[in-house]
């Protein structure tokens, strides 16, 4: 049994198959997010995978079948867990280029000669640019790192933020590390949270704000390249669609790979947990960020896979290039 908010009646399913795939598909359809965003018909989808249960079905038969109903929403947000298995969607990466290897970087540009605070690590790369690699939201973020990493580069042009292959995290260290590149305070995004179990059944989008850091502390105002890669999803997708409103701030690379839904977990009575996009998160312009970001005007590039054979990463060649450049 899975208990729905109290506004809801409480919902009792039988533990065989048709119960569990029935609780299943239900607390989907009344708490998951973006199906007019994905142009998903929910209830077709229930036709078409219902007709594949079967009474005898095994425990991994029946598992794969509901991931695959739930890979229908195409959402990297929407597991399955059980005790043997968990199910992801992988389609909205794996569809598309890498765009970043990590040794390419590390040997020919960083030359293996960096420092790393909070998981951050940083370094001034030719040309007098600074460099940052952030490879995950996870990884906690505090204001005096961030200081002690931007006085490194008080003598740079601009530097680079390179999130190629970040996959998200703590939406906290998004606002930790974006108050450090504004002098005043700013719309930052908006949210809308589930009212009742209709599709649309949401309330208006509530905004949030991030201030600026203290004086006491560093802010960088010169030019700043955002590095992005397909892999760039949920927190960093979300960090990204602050920066990217920025005037000293360009977004370079590929578009993002999306994410944008905070994130509510259930149970169907066998155990299995089941996460999913429940509240939608938009951009200050109100736009829904779900489907990815795109770079800004003249700034979209790949990596190069010959090029790279011979130590050239051509997308962090151009976020140098745009740094240096005289029309920034």
């Amino acid at each position: 049994m899975f208990v729905l908010p109290s506004c809801h009646e409480i919902e009792e399913w039988d533990q065989d198959i048709e119960g569990n795939f029935n609780a299943l598909w239900k607390v989907v359809d009344e708490h998951y997010c973006f199906f007019d965003e994905k142009g998903v018909d929910w209830n077709e989808v229930y036709s078409r995978y219902h007709a594949r249960l079967s009474s005898d079905m095994r425990g991994l038969e029946f598992f794969n079948l509901c991931a695959q109903m739930l890979d229908e929403l195409q959402d990297g947000h929407v597991n399955l867990s059980s005790s043997f298995k968990t199910s992801y969607y992988r389609k909205w990466w794996s569809d598309y280029p890498q765009n970043y290897d990590e040794r390419l970087v590390e040997q020919y540009y960083l030359r293996f000669d960096y420092s790393t605070v909070g998981g951050i690590d940083y370094a001034v790369l030719r040309d007098n640019v600074g460099y940052i690699r952030y490879p995950s939201f996870s990884y906690p973020v505090g204001h005096s790192a961030m200081d002690a990493i931007l006085s490194q580069f008080a003598l740079c042009k601009g530097i680079i933020i390179d999130i190629r292959n970040n996959g998200g995290g703590d939406m906290t260290n998004v606002e930790v590390i974006t108050s450090h590149f504004i002098n005043r305070r700013i719309l930052a995004g908006s949210i809308s949270h589930k009212t009742g179990p209709g599709h649309n059944d949401f309330s208006e989008p509530y905004p949030y704000y991030f201030d600026p850091v203290g004086e006491e502390r560093v802010r960088w105002i010169k030019p700043v390249v955002v590095l992005v890669n397909r892999s760039t999803f949920s927190a960093a997708n979300n960090f990204v669609s602050v920066m990217q409103y920025l005037p000293n701030v360009r977004i370079v690379g590929a578009t993002t790979g999306g994410g944008s839904g905070m994130p509510f977990s259930s149970e169907i009575p066998c155990g299995w947990g089941v996460r999913m996009s429940a509240c939608p998160v938009y951009d200050a312009q109100g736009k829904t960020t779900e489907k990815g970001i795109d770079p800004s005007e003249n700034c979209a590039v790949d990596l190069d896979p010959v090029l790279a054979l011979s130590g050239i990463d051509t997308m962090l060649d151009f976020a140098v290039g745009k740094i240096l450049s005289d029309d920034f």
